[in-house]
């Protein structure tokens, strides 16, 4: 193994780790402010801190959108018989696509913030979370009719398995609202890895980032501003909580990302963001205290492997950008 390739897994392993902790982020700003308002200031920030990176590749950038203008065509839906659906051009223009895209992660983050502020669990969040990695493939196969392989109905099954174990401890009556609400979000992360696959192909990853956390922010801003939730104290007191999840899960992951996918192959480099899930728990357990049942930690770990299975060869398509 090179040293430039156990270079970028080194930046891999820091980008899971700043995701993973960003759920006690997450957790640590229900504490005074509402999910809209969270996601308003924490997507704002990290609008802000793609700026740099965005200038830094502008020069890819403009090459990449002169290649899009070039071919003529508009993004192409591929289903599992090897069909293509070519549509209309102007959807494949990159503020229209960054729109689409954000609309889907202001709903999926959204959702998500509302399951943490129920749940109160950094790790338990994290790990249903985790279950759109085993979601993806499923939702491609009901959508788009794609090919599912052994291994994803293996890792399916073991996911679930898991989740039994994490989330029902005594009877089905004991799943609570949050790991619905969770679970309900893994679903539409898997459907934003799939409009992604879709809308932003043929997009630069760090200006597709950046237009649809800029989108998510704008459709933030507008929800508090309905709900009357914006709350400048409430603010200042989880001040390094939305820094923390705003600057250091876009700005700081997404240019480590960058570097460590172009220094590892594919299938390493997705196994190695799975991690994401252990150290949301890591986390939970150093900041906040949190502590784990011996079943759920058994759950925790056999949704872990479900999700870093589903990942092995003939994985779905698409980018790893969520986030939040």
């Amino acid at each position: 193994m090179q040293s430039k390739e156990i270079g970028g897994m080194a930046c891999l392993v820091l980008t899971a780790m700043i995701w993973g902790f960003a759920f006690v982020s997450q957790v640590q700003g229900m504490d005074s402010t509402t999910p809209l308002f969270f996601g308003a200031t924490r997507f704002t920030l990290g609008a802000v801190s793609l700026l740099p990176l965005l200038w830094f590749r502008r020069d890819g950038i403009a090459r990449r959108e002169r290649a899009r203008r070039a071919a003529g065509h508009g993004p192409d839906v591929v289903f599992g018989d090897g069909r293509k659906m070519t549509m209309p051009a102007w959807l494949g223009n990159p503020v229209v696509a960054s729109v689409i895209c954000g609309v889907v992660l202001f709903t999926a983050s959204t959702v998500q913030q509302y399951g943490i502020l129920y749940s109160g669990s950094a790790g338990r969040s994290g790990f249903i979370t985790a279950l759109y990695i085993v979601m993806t493939p499923l939702l491609a196969f009901v959508v788009l009719r794609r090919r599912v392989h052994a291994g994803v109905m293996v890792s399916v099954a073991i996911s679930v398995v898991g989740f039994y174990l994490l989330c029902v401890t005594d009877g089905f009556g004991s799943i609570t609202v949050a790991d619905v609400v969770l679970l309900l979000t893994a679903v539409l992360f898997a459907g934003h890895i799939l409009v992604i696959d879709t809308f932003g192909r043929d997009m630069d990853p760090i200006l597709l980032s950046f237009g649809q956390i800029a989108t998510t922010a704008a459709l933030s801003w507008i929800g508090s501003l309905f709900e009357g939730s914006i709350d400048w104290n409430g603010a200042t007191h989880s001040w390094f909580a939305i820094v923390y999840a705003g600057v250091c899960s876009a700005g700081v992951a997404y240019t480590l990302q960058v570097v460590g996918q172009q220094l590892v192959p594919p299938t390493r480099a997705s196994v190695i963001m799975s991690l994401e899930s252990f150290f949301s728990a890591v986390g939970g357990v150093i900041i906040l205290g949190e502590t784990m049942t011996p079943r759920a930690c058994v759950g925790c770990a056999l949704i872990f492997a479900g999700t870093v299975l589903a990942q092995m060869p003939a994985r779905i398509p698409g980018s790893r950008m969520r986030r939040g």
